[in-house]
C-alpha cells in the first residue's frame, strides 16, 4: 500500500507529494484548477499553527491564570474540521491519498488513467454529489434556526462552521475534474510510452477471483441482505486492487450498495431470484452520512491528530535521531550487532517522541542501511531491524493509531495510551533480546566493527547529552497525560511547539523546513481523514443492511468460549492486515467488535480501578495485532517505507525474508499481552 509520495532525497523533502507524472501532457485548463485548489490548500494549511497556538493558550491560561474560555475549545475543532475538510480537495490535486499500488503499479500510464477516470465517474463524483446536496440543506436549515454554540459562553454562528461541508466538497469536486481533465487529455495525446506496461490481465483475473469467492460465501447465508453485507465487503477488497484510492473506494462502494438496497426494497431485482429486502436505505437516509462527517469534524478528541502529526515530522527535521545515532554508535561499537541494537533503541526513542511510522522508517533507513552494509551485515537483518524498530511507533504512545481507537471505541485517549506503554517497550525489549542471541549465534549476521574502539566517558557524555531532549519531550507530553495534568489534545498541542523549540534549539528550523512539515501535516491528515469520510458512508450501509449483526452471529456461533473467541477475532484481524492498511480496519471493523466483546463476560483484572478493563485489553491487543499489518505484505506500508531508501543491493525480497522473525516476535509479544492481561490494564489502574 501506498500514500504516493516521494521519499527520496533530502529529509526535508521526505514528505513532498508527487503531482502528475507528464508536464508536457497536462491539460492548460486542469493546470489552473489544481493551482486554485493548492492555493487554497496552503492558505488553510496554516490554521495548523493557529491551533497549535490556540491549544498553548489554553494551557497556559488554564494553569498559570486559572482561567478557561470554552471559545477556545471550540476554535480548535473549528480550525480542526477547516484544515481537515479543505484539506481532503489538496490532497486530491497533489495525489497524496493512499491506495494499493501493488498491481496499479504494473499498469500502463494509459491503464491507470481509465481507472482513475472510471473511479472518479462511478465511485468519488456520486459521493461528492451527495455531500454537496445534503450538505447545502444541512447548513441551509442551521442557518435557519440561527444555530449557535451550545455553550452560553461558546462561539455564535455554529451554522458558518456547518457551511465548511458544503464548500469543501465542491472544492473536491473541482480538485476531482482537474484530474478527469489531466487523464482524458493525456489519453488523446501521449506518445506511446503512455501503453508500456502490463498487468491488466492479472488485474481482471484477481477482480474474477474475488467475485467467485463472493458467489461461494454468499451460498452460506440465508437472507438477501446478508448477501449484499458478503458483496459488499468483497467488493471493496477487490476494488482496492484497482489502485484508486482507499477512501473513494470505500465510500463508492457504500453508495453503490446503497443504491443495490434500495432496488431490493422497491421489488426491482426480482430477475436476480433473490428475495426483496426491508433495508430503509434510499437517497435521503444516506444524507444522514453528513451528520455524521459533522461529528467527526467537530470530535475534540481527534484535534489530537494533526497536532500528534506535526509533532513526529517536526522532531524528524530537528535533527535529535542523527545526534542519538552518533552517540549510540559509539556506545555500542564494540558489540556484536551494536548497529542494530542502536538502531531498535532509537526506535524506541522515536516511537515515544513521534509516532508517525513513515517517518521513523524513512529516518532510520537514511541513517543506519549504509553504515550497517559497510560493516558486512546481513541484508535481512538489516532491512528486517529497521522496518520492525520504526514500527513501534504506531504502538507506543503517542499514537494516532491509538487516538483514532479511542474514539471510535468510546475509549479515554489516556486509558489507551497508558495501557500500550508496556506492551510497547516489551516488543522494544523483544526486539533486542532477538538482535543480541542472533549476534551471538550467528556472528557473520551482524559483525563487531573492524575499527571499533572501547566506549569511554566522552561517549556516554554524549549519549546524555543527545537523550536529554527527546526525554524532556516525552515526559512533558506523555508524563502531563499520564498525570492528569493535560488533556491528550492540549499535551499534542504541546508536544509540537516542543518540537518545534528542539528544532530551533539545534538551528535546523528554516522556513523550508517548516513549510514541508506543514504541507506534510497537511497531507497525513488530509488523507486519514479521507478515510473517515469514507468509512463512514460504508459503515453506515454496513449497519444499515445489518452486517453488524451478520458479524456478530458468526462470531458467537465458533463457539470458542470467550479466550478463543478473542483469538478467532485477532486471527480475523491479523489476517485482513494482509490486504487492509490499520485504518480500514479500525474504522469498520473494530468498532463492530465491541458489543461482542462486552458480551463475552470476560474477566480481565481492573485492579478495582478501571470501568471497562476488558474493553481495554481486547483494543490494546488488536493494536499489537495491527502492528503486524505494516509489516505483512502485499500492502506493508513499512515494507514500501524502506525500499524507497535501501541502499543498491538491497532487494525487496531482503526486505520480505527480514521481517519475517520479526513479524513472529510481534506475534509472540501479543501472546505475553493476551496470556497476562495486566501488562495492558496495571498501568492505566495505577493512574486511577
Amino acid at each position: 500500500m501506498s500514500t504516493n509520495v516521494n521519499y527520496q532525497g533530502d529529509l526535508a523533502e521526505t514528505y513532498e507529494a508527487v503531482t502528475e507524472h507528464e508536464d508536457q501532457d497536462r491539460f492548460g485548463l486542469a493546470v489552473a484548477i489544481d493551482n486554485l485548489v493548492k492555493v487554497t490548500g496552503h492558505v488553510v494549511m496554516l490554521a495548523n499553527l493557529a491551533l497549535i497556538a490556540a491549544i498553548v493558550a489554553q494551557v497556559v491560561l488554564r494553569y498559570a491564570f486559572n482561567l478557561n474560555f470554552p471559545k477556545l475549545d471550540e476554535l480548535q475543532w473549528h480550525f480542526y474540521g477547516l484544515v481537515t475538510m479543505i484539506g481532503v480537495s489538496y490532497a486530491l490535486t497533489t495525489d497524496s491519498h493512499v491506495r494499493v499500488d501493488l498491481l496499479h503499479m504494473q499498469l500502463s500510464r494509459r491503464a491507470q488513467r481509465i481507472v482513475e477516470i472510471l473511479g472518479i465517474l462511478f465511485l468519488l463524483a456520486p459521493f461528492i454529489w451527495l455531500m454537496v446536496d445534503q450538505g447545502f440543506d444541512y447548513f441551509v436549515e442551521s442557518y435557519r434556526v440561527n444555530e449557535r454554540s451550545s455553550s452560553a459562553t461558546g462561539l455564535a454562528y455554529r451554522w458558518a462552521f456547518k457551511a465548511i461541508i458544503p464548500i469543501s466538497f465542491v472544492l473536491l469536486g473541482i480538485a476531482a475534474l482537474a484530474r478527469l481533465l489531466h487523464d482524458v487529455h493525456a489519453i488523446f495525446v501521449a506518445d506511446a510510452s503512455e501503453r508500456q506496461g502490463g498487468g491488466f490481465t492479472r488485474l481482471l483475473v484477481l477482480i474474477g477471483i474475488f467475485a467467485l469467492i463472493t458467489a461461494g460465501l454468499s451460498t452460506l447465508v440465508e437472507t438477501t441482505e446478508e448477501m449484499l453485507v458478503i458483496a459488499m465487503f468483497m467488493s471493496f477488497v477487490g476494488l482496492l486492487f484497482t489502485g484508486f484510492p482507499v477512501a473513494w473506494t470505500l465510500a463508492g462502494t457504500g453508495m453503490i450498495f446503497c443504491g443495490l438496497a434500495y432496488q431490493f426494497d422497491m421489488g426491482n431485482m426480482a430477475w436476480t431470484g433473490l428475495e426483496d429486502t426491508f433495508t430503509g436505505l434510499d437517497y435521503l437516509t444516506l444524507g444522514a452520512v453528513v451528520n455524521r462527517v459533522y461529528a467527526v469534524m467537530s470530535n475534540a478528541v481527534l484535534v489530537a491528530l494533526p497536532m500528534f502529526i506535526f509533532m513526529g515530522l517536526m522532531l524528524d527535521e530537528s535533527g535529535v535521531a542523527e545526534r542519538l545515532m552518533t552517540s549510540m554508535t559509539r556506545l555500542f561499537g564494540t558489540v556484536r550487532g551494536g548497529l542494530a541494537i542502536t538502531v531498535t533503541l532509537i526506535g524506541i526513542i522515536l516511537a515515544a517522541s513521534t509516532g508517525i511510522v513513515g517517518a521513523s522508517v524513512v529516518l532510520l533507513g537514511v541513517l543506519s542501511l549504509p553504515a550497517m552494509m559497510q560493516h558486512r551485515y546481513s541484508k535481512t537483518l538489516s532491512t528486517g531491524v529497521v522496518a520492525a524498530s520504526g514500527t513501534l511507533g504506531i504502538l507506543i504512545p503517542p499514537s494516532i493509531m491509538l487516538v483514532i481507537m479511542a474514539d471510535q471505541m468510546a475509549l479515554s485517549v489516556g486509558d489507551l495510551f497508558m495501557a500500550a506503554a508496556i506492551p510497547g517497550m516489551l516488543l522494544g525489549a523483544i526486539y533486542l533480546l532477538y538482535i543480541f542471541g542472533l549476534a551471538l549465534l550467528n556472528p557473520k549476521a551482524a559483525p563487531a566493527p573492524d575499527d571499533a574502539r572501547s566506549p569511554d566517558w566522552a561517549a556516554i557524555k554524549d549519549i546524555f547529552v543527545a537523550l536529554i531532549p527527546p526525554l524532556a519531550l516525552i515526559f512533558a507530553v506523555l508524563g502531563s497525560i499520564f498525570a492528569g495534568i493535560c488533556t491528550p489534545t492540549e499535551a499534542s498541542g504541546i508536544g509540537a511547539i516542543g518540537a518545534t523549540l528542539l528544532a530551533l534549539a539545534y538551528r535546523k528550523l528554516t522556513f523550508t523546513k517548516t513549510w514541508n512539515v506543514l504541507k506534510a501535516t497537511f497531507n497525513t491528515t488530509a488523507y486519514i481523514f479521507a478515510i473517515f469520510l469514507g468509512a463512514t458512508v460504508f459503515s453506515f450501509v454496513l449497519r444499515e443492511l445489518g452486517g453488524d449483526e451478520l458479524i456478530e452471529s458468526m462470531v458467537s456461533s465458533t463457539g470458542l468460549g470467550p479466550s478463543g473467541t478473542v483469538i478467532f477475532i485477532l486471527c480475523i484481524v491479523f489476517l485482513l492486515g494482509f490486504v487492509l492498511d490499520w485504518i480500514e480496519i479500525t474504522l469498520i471493523v473494530l468498532p463492530l467488535m465491541r458489543p461482542i466483546v462486552n458480551g463475552l463476560g470476560l474477566d480481565i483484572p481492573g485492579f478495582g480501578a478501571m470501568d471497562e478493563p476488558a474493553l481495554v485489553w481486547f483494543v490494546i491487543l488488536v493494536a499489537v495485532t495491527l502492528q503486524t499489518s505494516f509489516l505483512t505484505p502485499p500492502v506493508g506500508f513499512s515494507l514500501f517505507y524502506l525500499k524507497g531508501v535501501c541502499p543498491e543491493g538491497i532487494k525487496l525480497t531482503d526486505i520480505y525474508k527480514g521481517i519475517i522473525p520479526f513479524v513472529l516476535l510481534q506475534l509472540f509479544g501479543l501472546a505475553l499481552v493476551f496470556i497476562w492481561p495486566a501488562l495492558a490494564t496495571w498501568l492505566p489502574s495505577v493512574a486511577y
